[in-house]
């Protein structure tokens, strides 16, 4: 359509520098993203998408980040909805809103998931409307967004970006208030960066034990490696990578160790497999990464 995109700085308060500086120097109108009424509005159609399929929703969880999405919703939700409850989250690393609205002073800044929240200054509109709207707002740490996100993407077959998953992320940080109601999550955006894609979700694999990578001591004679394979094909699991270690070892002449990768179907599974190991004679631990 002929628009001119510029891709700068590393996070908003960078962008928005830019933008400003641009529209004064070239005269071009700056729309701010979310601190304008209209702008505000037009996110808060989503609430109002929400509340025509579902209007009986106990709770509506929002993410904030300059507050123009959880503004235009909470004012939508509330209207349709006066009993309904409002929920802000953001990421502990940047809770400006948050310290506006308890009376904290946590600090703000750090690298996150939830780029597209990670605002250090709220807006002025929004702060005003949000005080008096929001009934709690609740802060998630990197690992709760990081579990939201593979939630997401394992349960639901959907990939959000970590802002999207922040609502999730607050909800899973605090369920005992969120049990037994119905509650609505509202999904940002889907801007995710998809180098950190595959990590994250190996990292989930390992945090599940559904990968692991065990190291096996073994005597340093043909055939041992032959029998830890078959050891463990005949536990079921599945070997995706072995690096074999005898040169740099503190170990014995005669003995060397493998590092050995390998999936299972849950937790129990791995635990399974490692205890079928040792009782054919390995000595089998958790390897280092």
């Amino acid at each position: 359509m002929g628009a001119e995109v510029d891709i700068v700085g590393s996070d908003f308060d960078a962008a928005k520098a830019h933008a400003t500086s641009l529209s004064e120097a070239t005269g071009a109108v700056f729309i701010h993203p979310f601190d304008d009424p209209i702008v505000m509005a037009g996110q808060g159609t989503l609430a109002m998408e929400m509340l025509a399929e579902y209007p009986d929703l106990d709770a509506l969880v929002l993410p904030i980040g300059g507050g123009g999405l959880a503004a235009g919703c909470g004012l939508a939700a509330r209207r349709i909805n006066p009993g309904i409850e409002l929920i802000g989250v953001q990421s502990d690393l940047f809770p400006s809103f948050a310290n506006l609205y308890h009376g904290t002073s946590r600090p703000i800044g750090g690298f996150t998931l939830a780029e597209g929240i990670a605002v250090r200054d709220p807006g002025a509109a929004t702060r005003t409307i949000l005080m008096d709207l929001l009934d709690d707002v609740l802060l998630v740490d990197e690992r709760q967004i990081e579990r939201a996100l593979n939630l997401f993407i394992s349960h639901l077959r959907v990939l959000p970006e970590g802002a999207g998953a922040a609502g999730l992320a607050g909800v899973l940080a605090d369920p005992d208030r969120f049990r037994g109601k119905k509650v609505g999550l509202v999904l940002t955006g889907g801007n995710v960066d998809t180098r950190l894609l595959s990590s994250l979700l190996l990292r989930d694999l390992a945090r599940s034990r559904r990968l692991a990578r065990l190291r096996i001591e073994l005597v340093d004679v043909p055939g041992q490696l032959s029998k830890v394979s078959e050891v463990i094909s005949r536990a079921e699991g599945n070997v995706t990578d072995v690096a074999y270690h005898k040169t740099f070892s503190d170990l014995p002449a005669k003995v060397t160790y493998i590092d050995i990768s390998l999936e299972a179907q849950d937790a129990a599974h791995m635990d399974r497999i490692e205890a079928a190991l040792r009782e054919a004679g390995f000595r089998v631990e958790p390897a280092g990464y």
